[in-house]
C-alpha cells in the first residue's frame, strides 16, 4: 500500500486531516487522546473541517475558548493547553507559520490550602442511600485505591482480581499497574456486578447508541445489557451534585479530591512518602509533598488535644 505524503506548503492541509494526524500520536495514551479530542472537536465545529490549517487565527481560538470562559481555571487551562499543543505540532510540520493562541493567557489557579475531605463527611457520603450503588462503589473505590478517576472508570470486569482485592488499570502513558481496595469494596462489588463477567465495570444508565457521533467502541459496551461505559463528565457531575449536600460551603467536591483525600488520610496515619508513592504510583517523591501535608483533620485533632479549658479535670 502506498502512502501519499501531505503537502508541506503552509496552509495547504485541511484542519480535519491535521487533527487526525495529531491525535494519532496518542494511540497508546487514551486519556491524553480523549482530552485533546474534546478540545479539537470544538475547534473543528467552530472553524469547519475543510479550513486550511494555515488559516487558523487568534479570533478563531478566542471563539473556541469562549466555550469554557465561565469554567474553573483548571478546565480553561486544560483546553488552552490542548489548542496550543496542536498549534505547536502544526508549526513543526510547517503547516502553520503563526501562533493563533498568542492572545490567550492561562488563568491563575487559586488552590485551597486543604483539598482533603474529612473522613466523617466521606463516610456519610459513601453510605447515603439516596445515591445509586454504582456511584457509592465508584466513590469508595477511588478513595480506597487512591487511583485516578479515568483509571477506575476505564476498568473492565475481567480486570478485577477479587481474591486479592485488586484490579489492573491502564496508567497515564499506557502502562499497566495494580490498585488495591479494602473490605468495604470487597463486600459491595458482588452486588454491583450481579454475575456479570464481561464489559465495563461501571455502566451508564442507558443503552449505548450503535451509530452516529455518540456511538462508542464495542469494548466500551456491555454485550449483555447494551449499556456503555460511564463517562468521566457524567461521573463528575453526579459526584458534585451529591456531595453538595455534605459540603458546608454548598459547592460540592470533585472526583480527584477522593484520591487526594485517600493519600492525605494515609499520611496522617503515619505512612511514609515511600509508602504513599507505592500506593499512588507517583513517579517522583517530590510530588507527594501536597499529600504529606497533614491537613484539616490533624489541625483539628491537635487543637482539641491542646484545649485545656475543655479537658476533663482529674479529681
Amino acid at each position: 500500500m502506498s502512502v501519499t505524503p501531505l503537502p508541506r506548503t503552509a496552509g495547504a492541509v485541511p484542519l480535519v486531516v491535521a487533527v487526525d494526524r495529531f491525535l494519532d500520536r496518542f494511540r497508546d495514551d487514551p486519556g491524553t487522546r480523549a482530552t485533546y479530542a474534546e478540545t479539537l472537536t470544538r475547534l473543528r465545529a467552530t472553524a469547519g473541517d475543510r479550513l486550511p490549517v494555515g488559516h487558523l487565527t487568534p479570533e478563531l481560538y478566542e471563539t473556541v475558548m469562549a466555550r469554557w470562559d465561565d469554567k474553573a481555571a483548571n478546565t480553561f487551562n486544560k483546553h488552552l493547553s490542548a489548542l496550543n499543543s496542536f498549534a505547536a505540532y502544526c508549526r513543526r510540520q510547517e503547516w502553520l507559520t503563526t501562533d493563533p493562541g498568542r492572545r490567550l493567557e492561562r488563568r491563575k489557579v487559586t488552590r485551597a490550602r486543604d483539598r482533603a475531605i474529612p473522613r466523617a463527611r466521606l463516610e456519610r457520603l459513601f453510605t447515603d442511600d439516596r445515591n445509586q450503588l454504582r456511584e457509592r462503589v465508584l466513590w469508595r473505590m477511588l478513595y480506597e485505591t487512591c487511583a485516578r478517576a479515568d483509571e477506575i472508570l476505564g476498568l473492565d470486569v475481567p480486570d478485577l482480581d477479587m481474591e486479592f482485592r485488586r484490579a489492573l488499570v491502564v496508567e497515564k502513558g499506557g502502562g499497566r499497574a495494580y490498585v488495591h481496595w479494602e473490605t468495604p469494596i470487597a463486600r459491595l462489588l458482588p452486588r454491583l456486578l450481579q454475575g456479570r463477567t464481561t464489559g465495563p465495570l461501571f455502566l451508564a444508565d442507558r443503552r449505548a447508541p450503535v451509530a452516529g457521533r455518540r456511538a462508542q467502541a464495542l469494548a466500551d459496551i456491555d454485550p449483555t445489557t447494551g449499556r456503555g461505559r460511564l463517562s468521566y463528565p457524567r461521573a463528575e457531575y453526579l459526584f458534585k451534585r451529591a456531595s453538595i449536600l455534605h459540603d458546608p460551603h454548598s459547592v460540592g467536591y470533585t472526583l480527584h479530591q477522593l484520591r487526594h483525600s485517600g493519600l492525605t488520610h494515609l499520611a496522617s496515619r503515619g505512612r511514609t512518602a515511600a509508602e504513599l508513592q507505592a500506593k499512588s504510583r507517583h513517579r517522583h517523591l517530590a510530588t507527594l509533598g501536597l499529600y504529606v501535608h497533614l491537613g484539616e483533620d490533624t489541625a483539628a485533632r491537635i487543637t482539641a488535644e491542646n484545649d485545656d479549658t475543655n479537658r476533663r479535670r482529674h479529681r
